[in-house]
């Protein structure tokens, strides 16, 4: 079976052990030699040990360039055991109190080498022990011992020894076997426990609700990767935080009976988002609650959407009403106004009586063009469709009220910033030039004071996003859901009708239009336009081709009514 553990750093553990032991054997022969009187070598043992010291730092270096760490392990113990055997002749032989350090290097063999090798070295360290005791017995090298045992005592400590170290050998290998066995299992356990740890996380990332788990103080511990999108921070934001810092309104509770409910929050980059939340207590079987867990789902477009489509459906309704309305309320104003003029000319009126006729003519005048735009509003409309440059119809509308602003001196600056040069759709051109015109007026008027003008056009998708963007007063967002509403002026004099048709006309080139305002940051103003080398299916590539060849009359129900916004 392999080893499941690093032996390079075995090897290390070896020398650190090792020059730990040599160095307390020096200390202790030191002592012994100072307060005893055995004739112990001092010179050459300490020369010994020296030695040993310096195998030790060369087997240090070897591990640094030679990778054949099982090689290395058996060097080392076959050396060991050399040093041993040298060690113990010096310290006294059979009187020697060293003999101990044999089973050390039979259980560093059986940890480092094959289970086989632990017997190998046992045999070895029998061989060695018995040549050193055998050779100082029958004097072929010097003695350093103070004792002279019979020959039958000489064997029966060699034959000890050599059951002591077959024993060491036999149950450090079981144990080592046992050892590695174990590691192996654990291994494999904390494996599949990776696995399945890693398995767990890619499911809560994988997720396309964004999810977020807190403590019972509500602080957040895990978040993932959908709601970073959606919250747009980052884990290191994120992490630690109260999550009911997050939101503008409270969070639902595990403890009320209303367990969702839609939150409001600012991201750092966009404007408000809306989101559903639903909590649930974060339950561990025998630990109780430990936490909670949030759900999140963008509700954001869906509620945009939802106010749009409301919004059709009251344009419909008002469009309808418009044309029925508008001729039975210009015919008597005629009448008023005609007569008003004649009385105008009677000469027995005085000053007090003209001053009041001129209010009377001037009211009409002002509600002969509401009527006029309300007309304009609900009349059926015809629409050219050609080839058009939407960069061309930007420059040709910031052109008339760049020279508008300078002869007025308004104080205000416009900014282009055009991410392509030639931006091609079919549209009316000149519907698209209203539009604009539309916005730039609303964004001088929202400046009185003077400021900055910033057009924006850019590839988005299949789409051309145009962006029109004041530095005024901005909006409130009750001001931006009903913005598109006829009569919902926020201006002096305004009648409400010129967003209503700007979104009349979008909506015939079926396209998008929104606001984006917050009090005191100014407004900014999307049109999106579908582009001409968008891939569009093949229903739709005959309409626009029927576009591009003949007007389009598009009246302001059906207008309001049709297809809906795409996205």
């Amino acid at each position: 079976m392999q080893s499941t553990f690093d032996e390079r750093n075995w090897l290390l553990w070896l020398v650190r052990v090792r020059i730990f032991i040599l160095t307390l054997l020096l200390a202790i022969e030191l002592a012994v030699a100072h307060f005893s009187l055995a004739p112990l070598p001092m010179r050459l043992f300490i020369s010994t040990i020296l030695f040993w010291y310096s195998l030790s730092l060369f087997y240090v270096l070897l591990l640094s360039f030679w990778q054949e760490h099982r090689l290395q392990a058996s060097l080392q113990v076959l050396t060991d055991l050399i040093l041993v055997s040298l060690v113990i002749h010096e310290t006294g032989g059979w009187d020697s109190s060293l003999n101990f350090l044999y089973p050390l290097v039979i259980i560093v063999a059986s940890v480092l080498l094959p289970r086989v090798w632990a017997h190998l070295v046992a045999a070895l360290a029998f061989i060695l022990y018995g040549t050193v005791l055998e050779l100082s017995y029958y004097g072929v090298v010097p003695s350093y011992c103070t004792t002279h045992p019979g020959l039958k005592t000489l064997q029966a400590i060699i034959f000890v020894n050599l059951f002591a170290f077959l024993a060491v050998a036999y149950l450090a290998g079981l144990l080592t076997a046992k050892l590695r066995q174990v590691g192996v299992q654990l291994k494999d356990t904390s494996g599949a426990l990776e696995s399945l740890q890693a398995l767990h996380e890619n499911i809560i990332h994988s997720i396309s609700s964004g999810l977020i788990t807190t403590g019972l103080d509500g602080r957040i511990t895990l978040v993932n990767a959908a709601a970073q999108r959606l919250l747009e921070r980052t884990p290191a934001e994120l992490l630690g935080a109260p999550v009911h810092q997050l939101f503008l309104d409270p969070l639902p509770t595990v403890e009320s009976q209303h367990t969702h409910g839609e939150v409001r929050f600012d991201p750092p980059t966009k404007f408000r988002k809306t989101v559903r939340v639903r909590v649930t207590a974060l339950t561990v079987p025998e630990r109780g609650d430990l936490g909670y867990v949030y759900v999140l789902d963008d509700l954001t477009e869906i509620r945009r959407l939802e106010r749009e489509v409301r919004m059709q459906d009251r344009l419909a309704a008002v469009g309808r009403l418009a044309a029925a309305i508008a001729h039975e309320i210009r015919n008597p104003l005629t009448s008023i106004a005609g007569s008003v003029s004649m009385l105008s000319g009677v000469p027995e009126m005085n000053e007090d009586h003209r001053r009041l006729l001129d209010i009377v003519t001037r009211e009409s005048q002002r509600l002969n063009s509401i009527i006029t735009d309300f007309l304009a509003y609900s009349r059926t409309k015809q629409y050219h469709f050609d080839k058009v440059d939407l960069i061309q119809l930007v420059e040709d509308t910031l052109t008339l009220m760049d020279h508008r602003m300078t002869a007025e001196k308004t104080g205000i600056t416009i900014e282009r910033r055009f991410a392509v040069r030639q931006a091609w759709v079919i549209a009316d051109g000149d519907k698209i030039k209203q539009v604009f015109w539309n916005f730039c007026e609303n964004a001088v008027r929202a400046m009185k004071g003077g400021g900055s003008l910033t057009v924006t056009l850019e590839t988005l998708g299949d789409d051309w996003q145009v962006g029109f963007t004041d530095t005024g007063a901005g909006m409130s967002p009750q001001q931006i859901e009903k913005i598109f509403e006829p009569f919902q002026s926020n201006f002096e004099g305004g009648t409400g009708l010129g967003l209503a048709i700007v979104y009349q006309i979008v909506q015939a080139h079926e396209g998008k239009v929104w606001a984006r305002s917050k009090p005191g940051q100014g407004t900014t103003f999307v049109l999106r336009l579908r582009r001409l080398d968008a891939e569009r299916p093949a229903s739709t590539d005959e309409s626009v081709a029927d576009k591009a060849r003949v007007p389009v009359a598009a009246r302001p129900a059906a207008a309001a009514a049709a297809g809906g916004l795409r996205g």
